[in-house]
């Protein structure tokens, strides 16, 4: 019996198994990591196999080399892949920058196509609209969004669009001037939601996916010093939800897919309450069902689990999960809905969990690999025939 390429989290032995005839195939995951840094061994964009049954995962491997590739977005045709990251600009100065990556599906490596501006400061969020034609980026450090043209070959274009945002609110460590944390297109593919963390609102813009414009279309603002980072919306495309770094809040909205109009329903803590450490929430996931709700707590370092009310969008709370690591900036959901992957960042490492189909709740699958400094989690799903 050759040896299985998946690995057990507690003894990070290598495990013997045989995929039984008519198993569903292994699922890709990509990595995206903080390169850079002493003693930081991180290359670039990693990649794993997860076992779809048993949640066993790969050790991971090099994608790709890369600078600072800290999040990671795919190309709705399933072939091409994007990552913010740092890049050489004039007189050699590092600045933002967007690279596009081909993708081998054979041996999931990643192959360079080319590299773009942001066209900003610090980028931190990547995405592509739903029909590939356009990606948008969100600059952290100068508050700004960008929208780059997709060519037919997955290659980016210079930058058509940026809108720098403005203002300032409560909080003097992090909030003197704007943040841009996230840019996502709404299930219509007619707009695009930006989380602004240094000016408590969300900038919503009118989409133009061919052209790669955006437009202004108003905002949602949310509780002084809240600091929005990620947005989530529900599958019905009736409900969003804001997780809200400074406060460690979730934020529940309706959706009005015709005007481009988020209206808040209510904030519920993603903390016990009788928890005081410091705390940064960072992301927040949907389950592909619309049932349940995931944000991560850093400092807690655990998932908190919601289900969701499909009638009035509203959240009750299920449980907390420990993340097995420290600093879960980033997870996922696989496409089957079946795991959850969580991605500690500060203990460079990445834990498997079980989703119960009935609560959502989270059960550790015994697994858990390392990889360093990893910030973003990706799966590569199946492409339909």
């Amino acid at each position: 019996m050759p040896d299985s390429p998946f690995v057990t989290g507690a003894a990070s032995l290598t495990v013997l198994c045989t995929m039984a005839a008519g198993a569903a195939a292994p699922t890709r995951v990509y990595f995206g990591t903080y390169t850079g840094g002493k003693d930081n061994p991180s290359e670039g964009i990693y990649t794993s196999l997860l076992d779809p049954a048993t949640g066993a995962i790969s050790q991971p491997q090099l994608a790709a080399k890369e600078q600072r590739p800290s999040f990671l977005a795919l190309h709705p045709d399933g072939q091409h892949l994007y990552a913010v990251c740092s890049m050489e600009g004039e007189g050699k100065k590092q600045i933002g920058g967007v690279s596009a990556f081909s993708i081998d599906r054979n041996t999931g490596q990643l192959n360079p196509i080319n590299r773009q501006p942001s066209e900003g400061d610090g980028p931190c969020h990547v995405s592509v609209d739903k029909t590939g034609r356009c990606a948008m980026v969100a600059n952290y450090g100068s508050g700004s969004v960008a929208a780059l043209q997709i060519a037919a070959d997955g290659s980016l274009r210079r930058a058509r669009c940026v809108i720098q945002h403005e203002g300032s609110s409560v909080n003097p460590k992090r909030q003197t001037g704007p943040h841009a944390h996230s840019i996502f297109p709404d299930p219509s593919n007619r707009f695009a939601c930006a989380p602004d963390l240094g000016i408590d609102k969300i900038l919503i813009y009118r989409l133009d996916p061919e052209a790669a414009l955006l437009e202004p279309n108003g905002h949602a603002v949310l509780p002084p010093g809240s600091g929005p980072r990620h947005i989530a919306f529900h599958p019905s495309g009736r409900f969003a939800y804001s997780i809200n770094e400074l406060k460690s809040t979730i934020t529940s909205f309706t959706w009005d897919a015709s005007n481009g109009v988020l209206s808040p329903i209510r904030s519920v803590s993603t903390l016990p309450p009788d928890f005081s450490d410091p705390n940064t929430t960072a992301e927040i996931k949907v389950h592909p069902n619309g049932k349940f709700l995931y944000g991560s707590n850093r400092g807690h370092d655990s998932i908190a689990v919601f289900t969701i009310d499909q009638e009035r969008g509203g959240l009750r709370f299920v449980e907390w999960e420990n993340v097995r690591g420290k600093a879960p900036r980033n997870f996922n959901i696989d496409p089957s809905g079946a795991f959850l992957l969580a991605a500690g960042q500060d203990s460079d490492s990445v834990a498997v969990f079980r989703i119960d189909p009935t609560t959502g709740a989270l059960d550790f699958a015994g697994h858990e690999i390392k990889v360093p400094r990893p910030v973003c989690v990706l799966f590569l799903p199946p492409i339909s025939k």
